[in-house]
């Protein structure tokens, strides 16, 4: 058995072949690999695995009741481990492969380790289309668990310095596919009674609208009550940098690295034409290079809520929390 979290000598290698085959022989060993996917890096093990998924806990320092998405090549293999409903199987079909995670009611014997649903009746799946993420789940031949690689609470990671920043001698293995191109995690959605958007992301809620028309009336009348954590990135605290973060800014005070957008100008912009997509796929990378600066504080311009800004607006509220 490998123990849940070794010293390790992190190694980072450029995507391709070799380290693919390195990356996979890891998996197989029971060690979690980072590695990029569309959204975030991920923190990658065998979800059949309850070592492996107990080192994925232990190198990012992550509580035990919140669950893990785990990830699949397709919609046979998901089948396999959860049970769709129609409005489930329309949006797999939708959005599959693509930055949409689905919470779906767990399926007798799919042999996936209990800590990945943290004791819940339900599972969170997603069919990746990143080529990075598709070559490890094929080449290892595992279901993959794989939250964000990054200590716990912290910021997201969008290139391969960032998981390194973060987890240097606790994983062996980042496999290096440059800048993720969503930048932001997946949206979540669970289709129970009606859907419902857990965790806002790259899909809009606009976008989804249209789907929850197909959910009988009859079942959102009796729409289950959401539980407290039912999927990733619920926590009130995540994606936080180490140094206090002011939302709304217009202007930075002389201690602040000011991220801008739009018109408002910064240190850094996240988009200086107000777009959004861009926004969000730069958001992150502007978090860490601010945490990095001489700054005692962080400040970030207003950012609109329609669209992915409600995704963006999301993270930034839970980067700003601070527990007391």
């Amino acid at each position: 058995m490998i123990p849940p979290n070794p010293p390790f000598a992190t190694q980072t290698l450029p995507y391709g072949e070799a380290a693919i085959a390195a990356a996979a022989a890891l998996i197989v060993a029971g060690q979690p690999v980072a590695i990029a996917s569309e959204t975030v890096y991920g923190l990658a093990a065998d979800a059949t695995d309850s070592a492996a998924v107990a080192a994925i806990y232990a190198a990012k320092g992550r509580p035990s009741f919140n669950p893990l998405i785990v990830h699949v090549l397709d919609l046979t293999a998901a089948e396999a481990i959860a049970e769709f409903d129609p409005v489930a199987r329309a949006l797999a079909a939708a959005f599959w492969p693509g930055p949409l995670t689905l919470v779906l009611p767990l399926r007798a014997g799919a042999g996936i380790a209990a800590a990945v649903t943290a004791g819940l009746s339900t599972i969170a799946l997603r069919v990746p289309a990143h080529r990075a993420m598709r070559a490890l789940i094929a080449a290892s031949g595992k279901p993959l668990a794989a939250p964000s690689a990054n200590a716990s609470g912290g910021i997201s990671p969008t290139r391969a310095e960032h998981v390194v920043a973060s987890l240097d001698g606790r994983i062996a293995l980042v496999v290096d596919d440059g800048a993720t191109e969503a930048g932001l995690e997946s949206t979540i959605v669970a289709t129970a009674g009606g859907l419902r958007v857990l965790r806002p992301g790259p899909i809009t809620r606009e976008t989804l609208a249209a789907f929850d028309t197909l959910s009988p009336e009859t079942e959102k009348a009796d729409r289950p009550a959401v539980q407290a954590i039912t999927a990733p990135g619920q926590l009130e605290s995540h994606y936080a940098p180490s140094k206090p973060l002011r939302l709304n800014a217009i202007t930075a005070a002389p201690d602040e690295y000011l991220i801008g957008f739009g018109t408002i100008a910064g240190a850094a912009t996240l988009s200086p034409t107000a777009d959004l997509t861009q926004a969000a796929t730069n958001l992150f990378a502007a978090l860490h290079a601010a945490d990095a600066s001489p700054s005692a504080r962080i400040a970030i311009a207003p950012i609109p809520s329609e669209g992915i800004g409600a995704a963006i607006n999301d993270r930034l509220k839970r980067a700003a929390h601070r527990d007391t």
